[in-house]
This record gives structure tokens, C-alpha cells and sequence, in this order.
């Protein structure tokens, strides 16, 4: 049976979301038989201006005739939309699945559909997101999120990650491998993978601060204790404690980790396939407090993310 895909856009949407629909033509295109038919939509249908000013034609909405639908994402928070949160909200009823892109979820939260749900967005406005809609379980650092039959991603690329979810979720791995293989880019990054590094959600404004993440960051595999950190940049681990927590938000022991289970991520990534040995590499000293650590930020354990390159890595040299 046909599946009917609706990406949802509005005046001012960004025009990257439309790579979402992608995901789904190519699905369509490794099949014997068509699964997907997809469009762009909106309230009244017609043209509808992205961000960059270019024109799309649009089909209008209507009620309860597609398998999903993805709200699109703006440049900013979009603007309250009555007549399309009720639309949605009449939908929910009868639709398989709806989601949102980046600032999307907004609209999803005007429309009562996340309440008391987990969601995502750009991490940009995560902090709003919460603070507008406190009912509303707000993880700021993920990829994607899935709770029920609602999904929601974060921004800009990581639409494409929404739905290659989807289509896997639909199809199987194997499929949404090959499409990932097609569109050039990595195969689905997992829903708990961060949106940003480390040290750029750290962003400390002193100089010293900067230069003991730097240290830390070239030397995980060493023990960077508190003592370790303030020698390095000439303080008293006191001194060095304060400051710290005062500039990024949080201890330095918690910082370091966030690198170890970066820097091990990237390892992976990369093909390394050795958790003991990544687990010394980055500084974690043994496998268990490396899949702790991994559990308790990402959901996964190291082996799973192993397990997931490797199969990959497999699909590309098979193929």
C-alpha cells in the first residue's frame, strides 16, 4: 500500500526541509513497486515562499489523507498559525505519523501534540521551546526524537536524518543505507548523537579556560584532574573549580567527560572497533565506565555505535 508523505510549508519556511522528501524518492527508486508518494502542502495550497525568496507550488492540506506529515522548519520561530494547528490537531487522529523539522516543533506545541511528549528541535531554540511549553519534554541535543507517533528533529540537515529514521522504520536498514549511500552523506546518525561538539557548547570567554579545554582536549588518554587542569593554566584548583563552572555551566569532570565520549564517538566513527582499546585511548581506563558514560548521554552503548559503523563500512565495500 501507497504511503502518502505531506511536508508541510508555510511563508518563510527553509527550503533545506524539502531534502526530507528526497529520502523518499529514493526509497521509491530501490523498490520493485512504488512505497511512498510524496508533495509539498499548505494550508491553502499554491505558491508558498521559502527563506531564499524562491516560489514552490503547493497542494492544499486537507484532512486525513496521508500516512505522515512533516511540519517544516523557518530561519525563526514560526508564527502562531491557528488554521493549520487545528488542521493538525484534526489530523493526529487519523495519520500514521507526524513530525516536525527544527523550529517546526513550535507548531506542533501550538497544536497541543506535544504535550507531555519528548521532542527536539534546533538547539538554538530548545531553551525557548521549554520555556514556552513547560509540559512539553524538551532535549535540546538531539538529532531526532521519537515518542509515540510523534517525531521531531533538529535543524537543517538533520531533516535528512528524520527520514532516513522513517524510511528504516518502514523498509528496513538495508534500505535506508543505500539511500544514505546515494545522498552522499553518513548513514543516519542515531537519535542521541549531540547537534554541536563539545567544546563549542563549552564557549568559556577566559582565555585560561580556553587553554585548559585545549589541553584537556590533546590529552584525554591522561588523568586531567582538577589539580592537572589549574597547574596546566597557573590557578589554584579552587580558583580554577570556580571560574570553570561559572563560564560554561558546568564541573570540570563533567566537562571531561563530554570530550572522552566525543573523542571516543569520533573513534568509532572512524572505523575503530576495539572498545577496550578506545576506552584507553580516550582516558576512560576500562570498558565500563566508557559504556556508562555512553548509556547515560547517548542511550546506546559504545558496542551498538560499533556494530552500526561496521555495518556501514560493510554496505559500502559489499556494494
Amino acid at each position: 500500500m501507497i504511503k502518502r508523505i505531506g511536508l508541510i510549508v508555510f511563508d518563510g519556511f527553509q527550503v533545506l526541509d524539502l531534502a526530507a522528501l528526497t529520502v523518499f524518492e529514493f526509497a521509491n527508486t530501490l523498490q520493485t513497486t512504488t512505497n511512498y508518494q510524496f508533495t509539498a502542502v499548505s494550508v491553502a495550497g499554491g505558491p508558498v515562499r521559502s527563506s531564499t525568496g524562491i516560489l514552490i507550488e503547493t497542494q492544499p492540506i486537507g484532512f486525513g489523507a496521508y500516512d505522515t506529515l512533516l511540519v517544516a522548519g523557518a530561519l525563526d520561530i514560526p508564527p502562531a498559525s491557528p488554521e493549520l494547528e487545528n488542521i493538525l490537531l484534526e489530523a493526529s487522529k487519523v495519520t500514521r505519523r507526524i513530525g516536525s523539522i527544527c523550529s517546526g516543533a513550535f507548531i506542533l506545541a501550538n497544536a497541543g501534540l506535544l504535550q507531555g511528549k519528548k521532542a527536539t528541535t534546533h538547539w538554538a531554540w530548545g531553551r525557548q521551546l521549554q520555556q514556552l511549553y513547560p509540559d512539553v519534554k524538551v532535549d535540546e541535543d538531539k538529532i531526532f526524537v521519537k515518542d509515540g507517533a510523534i517525531w521531531s528533529s533538529a535543524g537543517v540537515t538533520a531533516c535528512i536524518d528524520l527520514s532516513l529514521a522513517l524510511v528504516e522504520a518502514d523498509l528496513g536498514t538495508e534500505i535506508s543505507k543505500k539511500i544514505a549511500r546515494l545522498m552522499v552523506v553518513y548513514h543516519r546518525r542515531s537519535g542521541g548523537q549531540s547537534q554541536f561538539s563539545a567544546m563549542t557548547e563549552l564557549e568559556p570567554g577566559s582565555d585560561r579556560i580556553r587553554q585548559a579545554l585545549q589541553f584537556a582536549k590533546a590529552n584525554l588518554h591522561t588523568d586531567l584532574s582538577v589539580e592537572t587542569l589549574a597547574e596546566h593554566v597557573h590557578w589554584s584548583p579552587r580558583h580554577f573549580s570556580r571560574v570553570f563552572q561559572n563560564q560554561t555551566g558546568m564541573a570540570p569532570a563533567k566537562a571531561i567527560e563530554k570530550l572522552r565520549i566525543e573523542e571516543a564517538r569520533e573513534l568509532i566513527e572512524q572505523g575503530h572497533t576495539s572498545v577496550s582499546h578506545i576506552a584507553n585511548l580516550t582516558g576512560f581506563g576500562d570498558e565500563e565506565r566508557m559504556r556508562r558514560a555512553f548509556i547515560r548521554v547517548y542511550g546506546q552503548s559504545p558496542k551498538v555505535f560499533v556494530q552500526q559503523v561496521k555495518a556501514q563500512y560493510d554496505t559500502v565495500y559489499i556494494n
